[in-house]
């Protein structure tokens, strides 16, 4: 089989459903993206990529649900929401068939968000000055 490289219309759709896979996107906003009808678009993206868009957009979400369950501490309705699902349960039932087990069991094998969090740069800076300091190098002791 030779390789034959996706049209720039198609990555334009592929980079949408990246970028923006938290909204209401459908195949319809997708095609509108390529310029293509949603028959003709679906069928070149499945022979370009090897998967349906509707596919590939659910694929983004689940990986961005499965950050978000390993970084996090937001229940596991909140991130099916804010990664653009609308069913708590369709949402475990796609996350436990492409995870092999359900969002719960899935974070339960990592160490809690807490243990990891970051702190900001900005606050490990203003915390880690010395406390008692001049900005004077050169003294007035000594001088008349």
């Amino acid at each position: 089989m030779v390789f034959v490289p996706p049209a720039r219309h198609l990555l334009r759709a592929k980079d949408v459903a990246d970028a923006r896979y938290a909204e209401p996107l459908g195949v319809d906003d997708l095609a509108g993206a390529a310029g293509l009808s949603r028959a003709h678009f679906s069928r070149e993206f499945r022979r370009a990529f090897g998967e349906s868009p509707h596919a590939y957009l659910l694929t983004r979400r689940l990986e961005r649900a499965a950050a978000l369950l390993r970084a996090t501490d937001r229940t596991v309705a909140n991130i099916c929401l804010s990664v653009g699902l609308h069913s708590v349960g369709s949402f475990t039932t796609s996350f436990t068939r492409t995870y092999g087990r359900s969002p719960t069991a899935y974070r339960a094998q990592f160490p809690p968000a807490s243990q990891h969090a970051q702190i900001p740069t900005c606050v490990l800076r203003a915390f880690g000055r010395p406390q008692h300091r001049t900005f004077r190098e050169d003294s007035r002791r000594g001088r008349p």
